[in-house]
């Protein structure tokens, strides 16, 4: 306390280019802004983006339909643009709608409206926050905990449900004033592997290159998977999600009996990509990262075995990557040279989210 008091009392220099504060007192700090920090003007500087907003909003919602039960868990995270970025600019918060009121707004929309399906939610809350005149821009993301209802001998159990990570669903709606409502879906850590139809040859060599080739080897890999619908439209959007699924397994497996070679792991990301916009008309882009798994053999040699890539260990890090954006040119065409600047940022957020 001492201490404070004696800092309260410091006197700078006349020049405050060579005044440094000795603490952190609110009289010394807002000197110091003023003298350094604030000579740069507010009108030297443009505002490009300002938003704020809740993240992971976690819940379930239960539905009762008499001894039956559904159950939606979700993740959820919903952002605002403002019309004025007083806020930041001046401190001035008479336009803010606070973070506690938006997850509490997100609440009660899952009560009143349910959860028909996980685009549906978004487009909701995107709506309901659009009626605020001070809003300008309104993005909201979505992801589902992966519960199925458990089956007995085939019959499906009416109140439990197990937890099954074979893909997390997820979503985007995002909507400006005066512009259309935009929505995106996906599936994201899906985990695939098959054990042979898979090679990789033919490629660059130089000095640096320690890679054989191989002709069979094992394909596995983490896929992320997001495409857009273009405007928001009345789709059957679980209809969709579940068809763009097969999509992307039958890509990558090929026919059961006998499978698809896959000379890379990008040519499997192009022919998933263009399986699913070849099926699914109302996919309009497409973009797929396929994140690999590789796996070394172990030598058993000094064991006195020989192992014919029955044993093998993963190799956890460094990992290869790969991905891919696919759009149907008649659609870009039709967005013209906006959705051309955009579309790598409209596909920016749920990548960062969540992967």
């Amino acid at each position: 306390m001492a201490r404070a008091q004696h800092i309260a009392h410091v006197e700078p220099d006349s020049s405050c280019e060579s005044w440094e504060p000795e603490g952190v007192t609110q009289a010394s700090t807002e000197l110091f802004y003023n003298c350094h920090v604030f000579s740069l003007q507010i009108k030297d500087v443009e505002v490009l983006n300002c938003e704020y907003g809740k993240n992971t909003i976690k819940f379930l919602r239960l539905h009762r339909e008499g001894k039956k039960h559904f159950v939606k868990e979700v993740e959820v995270c919903t952002h605002l643009r403002l019309t004025s970025a007083q806020e930041y600019l001046e401190g001035n918060n008479s336009l803010v709608i606070p973070t506690d009121t938006i997850k509490n707004t997100v609440l009660v929309l899952a009560k009143k409206n349910g959860i028909p399906t996980l685009e549906q939610f978004a487009i909701d809350i995107c709506k309901y926050f659009m009626t605020f005149c001070q809003v300008a821009y309104v993005k909201t993301y979505v992801q589902e905990v992966p519960w199925q209802r458990l089956h007995e001998n085939g019959v499906p159990h009416v109140h439990s449900f197990i937890c099954v990570p074979d893909g997390i669903r997820f979503c985007e709606a995002e909507q400006c004033r005066n512009g259309p409502l935009v929505v995106f879906a996906g599936i994201k850590d899906l985990k695939l592997m098959k054990t042979t139809q898979s090679g990789f040859e033919g490629f660059y060599k130089n000095e640096y290159t320690t890679l054989p080739e191989r002709h069979d080897r094992i394909l596995c890999g983490e896929l992320f998977c997001k495409w857009s619908y273009g405007e928001c439209k009345d789709f059957d959007f679980d209809c969709i999600w579940n068809k763009i699924r097969e999509c992307i397994l039958e890509a990558f497996a090929g026919p059961p009996d006998c499978g698809e070679y896959s000379p890379s792991y990008q040519k499997t990301v192009n022919s998933i990509q263009m399986l699913i916009l070849s099926k699914v008309s109302q996919v309009q882009v497409i973009e797929v990262i396929l994140n690999n798994t590789f796996y070394n053999v172990v030598d058993m040699k000094n064991l006195g075995l020989t192992n014919d890539k029955e044993v093998l260990v993963p190799v956890e890090t460094p990992y290869g990557s790969c991905a891919c954006t696919l759009g149907r040119k008649k659609f870009l065409e039709a967005q013209g040279h906006v959705l051309k600047d955009e579309r790598q940022s409209q596909f920016g957020l749920t990548a960062s989210q969540g992967n």
